[in-house]
């Protein structure tokens, strides 16, 4: 089975979906716009997207992407995120200068770089890009800091394992598919919704949830893109095919406008 992912083969998207569909073959995409191409068009039957860090929040761009395209959410996954200083084999720590990373993966490694101040962070577009980027270049002064499946791809030596600073960094993927498919024991539904610019138009939008006690795991707004000071809201909700998430998107059709089902999946554990 084809996977799609954003960025290169042995970023931590890649080892998410090894562990999402084992076995399955990656399809690496330079940009998100790409992946969400793929899977509408049909190239690749499914995709696995980063949606939120523990520590760095949100993927804005890919809750745009769900919002806007046609597809949906069939599984969710967490992923313990653990950082590695890695280089060209028979690089020593003692050599490198620079680490190269993508810049959310340098924030969380500033202890590293306070405890080694001799190395310089650089930011980079992707994780296992800059492995890759190090080890085709053959840079004896610098070292990439991504999973371990890149050491694994690109034949990297790991320096310095588990750099991050926080040991409970997590990332939540979903697979994603073009076809509306809800998978046995699916417990939690993804929506986006809009409403009016009036008094007590949210309270009333959640209350559809609270009247029939079901509990919210995520709420967030974001802007509409061409429409300044205008908002959607994307919403977690802890309940799958039932007749009481029925009933409730039902009356939330009636006072909110767009609203879109996102998927209907099993929580991750």
């Amino acid at each position: 089975m084809k996977i799609a992912i954003q960025g290169e083969a042995g970023s931590f998207s890649h080892q998410a979906a090894r562990q999402m569909v084992p076995g399955c073959q990656i399809v690496p995409c330079a940009r998100s716009v790409e992946v969400f191409d793929r899977v509408e068009k049909g190239s690749v039957p499914a995709a696995i997207i980063p949606i939120e860090n523990s520590l760095a929040g949100s993927v804005a761009e890919h809750f745009d992407l769900l919002f806007r395209r046609d597809v949906f959410i069939q599984r969710e996954f967490r992923l313990r995120i653990i950082h590695n200083l890695m280089a060209s084999p028979g690089v020593k720590l003692r050599n490198i200068r620079k680490a190269l990373s993508h810049p959310v993966a340098l924030e969380q490694c500033r202890d590293f770089f306070r405890q080694n101040p001799s190395i310089e962070p650089i930011p980079f577009y992707d994780t296992a890009g800059s492995v890759k980027h190090v080890l085709e270049r053959k840079l004896t002064d610098s070292a990439g800091i991504a999973g371990a499946q890149a050491a694994t791809v690109y034949g990297a030596e790991i320096l310095k394992a588990g750099i991050e600073d926080d040991k409970r960094n997590f990332t939540r993927f979903f697979l994603i598919c073009r076809q509306r498919k809800i998978l046995p024991e699916a417990n939690k539904t993804s929506i986006v919704f809009g409403v009016k610019n009036v008094a007590g138009a949210l309270f009333k939008a959640l209350s559809v949830f609270a009247l029939r006690e079901i509990t919210l795991s995520k709420i967030e707004s974001r802007p509409v893109k061409g429409k300044p000071w205008e908002y959607v809201f994307y919403l977690d909700f802890l309940r799958g095919q039932d007749e009481a998430a029925a009933n409730a998107l039902r009356h939330l059709a009636e006072i909110a406008e767009p609203l879109k089902v996102l998927g209907i999946y099993r929580a991750a554990k």
